[in-house]
C-alpha cells in the first residue's frame, strides 16, 4: 500500500517526466527523442529537458525511500529499532506555507512551456526550493519530542543557506524593480521617484528600529506587503516600457553631406573654396 509521502513524490516524478516530454516536443524534439532520453532522436532544449528529467529521477527515488520507510511512521520506526513501544507522536512545530509556493512554481513552469524559457527555469528553481524546504521541515518536526528543539535544529541546518539567499534575492529584486521604475519615468520624474523611494525605505527602517516591541510576525507581514508592492510596480513599469531617449551621434562620427533643396540625394555635390 502506498503511503502519503510516496504518493506525493512518485506523483511528482511522473508529472516531471510528462513535462519533460512535453517540453522536449515543444522546443524542437523529435517524436521519440524526449521519450527515450535522446536515444532515438533529439530532445529539444537540453537545459530544460535535463532539469525536468533530473527532478523526475530524484522524486521517484525519494518516493521509493518514503514507501520503504512507511513515511517514518512511529510503528515502522519501532519495528526498525527492535523495540515494542512506539515513539510518541509530535505535533508539527511549523506552519507549512510551501504548498502555496509550490503551486506558484508549477504555474511558472506551465507558463514557461508556452511563453518563455526564462519563466520555465525560474519555476523549476522555485519547485526545487520548495522540495528541499518541505523535506527539511517534515524531517525537523519529527527529529525529537520537543517542538522548540525541532525549531532550533531546522534553523541551524537551513539558516546558513536561507539568510544569504533571501538577502540576495531581496536586494536583486529591489534593484531590478527600482530600475524599471526609473527607466519608465520622465527625466525629472525619475529624480522624484528616486527621492520618494529612498525616503520610504529610510522611514520604514526607522519605524521598525524605534518599535522594539513589534512582533516578528507583524514585521514580516509589513515587509511582505512592501516587497509585493515593489515587485508589482516593477512589473507594471517593465510592461509600460522605457521612456524615449533621443539618440545623439558621437562627436567623432562623420557628418552626413549637405544636400541642397531640390537636388537628388544620390547626386554627390563637391564644395570647393579658395581665394577668388
Amino acid at each position: 500500500m502506498f503511503t502519503t509521502g510516496s504518493k506525493w513524490f512518485l506523483g511528482l516524478g511522473a508529472v516531471s517526466f510528462v513535462l519533460a516530454a512535453a517540453y522536449g516536443w515543444s522546443t524542437g524534439g523529435t517524436e521519440l527523442g524526449p521519450v527515450t532520453a535522446g536515444y532515438w532522436g533529439g530532445v529539444g532544449d537540453h537545459l530544460g529537458y535535463t532539469l525536468l528529467v533530473s527532478t523526475g529521477l530524484a522524486a521517484s527515488f525519494l518516493g521509493l525511500v518514503s514507501l520503504a520507510t512507511r513515511d517514518a511512521s512511529p510503528s515502522a520506526l519501532a519495528e526498525l529499532a527492535g523495540t515494542e513501544d512506539a515513539p510518541a507522536a509530535v505535533a508539527p512545530a511549523h506552519v507549512a506555507y510551501w504548498p502555496v509556493l509550490g503551486a506558484f512554481g508549477a504555474a511558472l513552469v506551465v507558463l514557461g512551456l508556452v511563453v518563455s524559457n526564462v519563466l520555465f527555469v525560474i519555476g523549476f528553481f522555485v519547485l526545487l526550493a520548495v522540495l528541499v524546504e518541505w523535506m527539511v521541515l517534515a524531517w525537523s518536526d519529527r527529529a525529537t519530542g520537543d517542538p522548540d528543539t525541532n525549531r532550533m535544529i531546522r534553523s541551524r541546518l537551513m539558516a546558513p543557506f536561507e539568510v544569504p539567499l533571501a538577502g540576495f534575492l531581496l536586494v536583486a529584486g529591489s534593484v531590478a524593480a527600482f530600475s524599471r521604475l526609473l527607466l519608465t519615468s520622465s527625466e525629472l520624474g525619475a529624480v522624484g521617484v528616486a527621492a520618494v523611494l529612498g525616503l520610504s525605505v529610510l522611514g520604514l527602517g526607522s519605524f521598525i528600529a524605534t518599535r522594539p516591541r513589534l512582533s516578528p510576525n507583524a514585521i514580516a507581514g509589513v515587509l511582505t506587503i512592501v516587497a509585493l508592492a515593489i515587485v508589482a510596480a516593477g512589473v507594471l513599469s517593465a510592461a509600460r516600457g522605457e521612456r524615449f531617449v533621443e539618440r545623439h551621434k558621437d562627436e567623432g562620427s562623420e557628418l552626413e553631406p549637405y544636400v541642397p533643396a531640390g537636388t537628388s540625394s544620390n547626386t554627390t555635390t563637391t564644395v570647393s573654396g579658395g581665394a577668388g
